[in-house]
């Protein structure tokens, strides 16, 4: 069974809806034999990304940057998994109070180096998050999740 890995950092209640509509969409029952793991980033491992097929990253745009937390994940995973997770697809959804490209700018170069393939377009969010933005975070874990399903 494919398993899509949700590795989010969600200390803001933006964030925190984001990754509810992010997991609603994943699990909705029109998927169908796709394990949907949820990691907080402090906690993901090197395991964790080596049993998955498919990743979906969630963060706060902190400073021009991503969390710490996000950071921390991909400097405790990037050698390990280096060599074993090229070309596996990958999802992106961020909130900032009112910027998100260096963020988004980090993630893309950690990503690329690891040959990450971008499944989607990156879900991005800044001050409240809107309606449309859950939306679009739920679409981003259906398809994530879709994509894994059909192999």
């Amino acid at each position: 069974m494919p398993t899509l890995l949700i590795v989010h950092h969600t200390p803001s209640p933006n964030v925190q809806a984001m990754f509810e509509a992010v997991v609603e969409g994943a699990t909705t029952d029109e998927i169908e034999g796709v394990d949907v793991v949820r990691k907080p980033a402090l906690a993901a491992t090197p395991s964790d990304v080596l049993a998955a097929d498919g990743y979906l990253l969630g963060t706060t745009a902190n400073l021009g940057y991503m969390s710490g937390a996000l950071k921390h994940f991909f400097d405790q995973i990037y050698y390990p998994c280096l060599d074993a997770t090229r070309t596996r697809p990958y999802g992106l959804y961020i909130h900032g109070n009112n910027d998100t490209t260096g963020a988004i700018h980090g993630i893309e170069s950690i990503t690329t180096g690891l040959a990450w393939t971008k499944a989607a377009d990156h879900v991005t969010s800044t001050g409240e998050v809107s309606k449309q933005d859950l939306e679009a975070c739920w679409n981003l874990g259906a398809t994530m999740a879709a994509n894994l399903m059909t192999g």
